[in-house]
C-alpha cells in the first residue's frame, strides 16, 4: 500500500479529556530538571524497538520534546516560542504508531518516572496524575489499528 493509500486509525476515545499533568510540576522541577528527564527518556527511546522512529540526532529530539513538556509542566511556552502550535497528533502522524509501539513508549517513560523524585525532583504528589496524563496522551498518539 502506498504511502497516500494508508488508512489512518483514529482512537475510538477521541483526544485526551480532561486537565494535563499539573501545572506545578514546573514550579518544583525547574527547566533543567525537566530537560535532564527527557534526555534520559530520550536514552531509554534510543535503546528500544522504536529506534527507528526518531532522528538521528536523539539529543535535538529530547529538547524538543523537552520544550514541550516544560508549557505542558507549567512553565514558558518554549515549544509554542520555537516550533509554533504543538498539534502533537498531526506531527506524529507521519510515523505508523501502533498500540505495541505506544506500550514500548510508555515503558521507556516509566524506567525514567521510577526514581523521578530522587533524580529529578519530581513531586511524588504529582505522579500518579502525570502518568494518567501520558495513558491518555499517548492513546491519541496511535494512528494504526491492531499490532505490528
Amino acid at each position: 500500500m502506498a504511502d497516500t493509500d494508508r488508512i489512518i486509525y483514529t482512537p475510538p476515545g477521541g483526544p485526551p479529556q480532561g486537565s494535563g499533568p499539573s501545572r506545578e510540576i514546573y514550579a518544583i522541577m525547574g527547566e533543567g530538571n525537566i530537560f535532564r528527564m527527557m534526555s534520559d527518556f530520550y536514552g531509554e527511546l534510543e535503546k528500544s524497538a522504536l529506534r527507528h522512529l526518531f532522528p538521528d540526532d536523539m539529543e535535538e529530539a529530547s529538547k524538543k520534546s523537552a520544550a514541550f513538556f516544560v508549557t505542558l509542566m507549567g512553565g514558558p511556552p518554549l515549544y509554542f516560542e520555537k516550533y509554533g502550535p504543538p498539534r502533537m497528533r498531526a506531527r506524529h502522524l507521519p510515523f505508523e504508531i501502533d498500540e505495541e509501539a505506544r506500550q514500548v513508549w510508555l515503558v521507556c517513560f516509566e524506567k525514567i518516572l521510577n526514581g523521578a523524585h530522587e533524580k529529578y525532583d519530581f513531586p511524588p504528589q504529582h505522579l500518579e496524575g502525570f502518568r494518567k496524563f501520558l495513558e491518555s496522551f499517548s492513546a491519541w498518539m496511535v494512528n494504526k489499528a491492531g499490532f505490528r
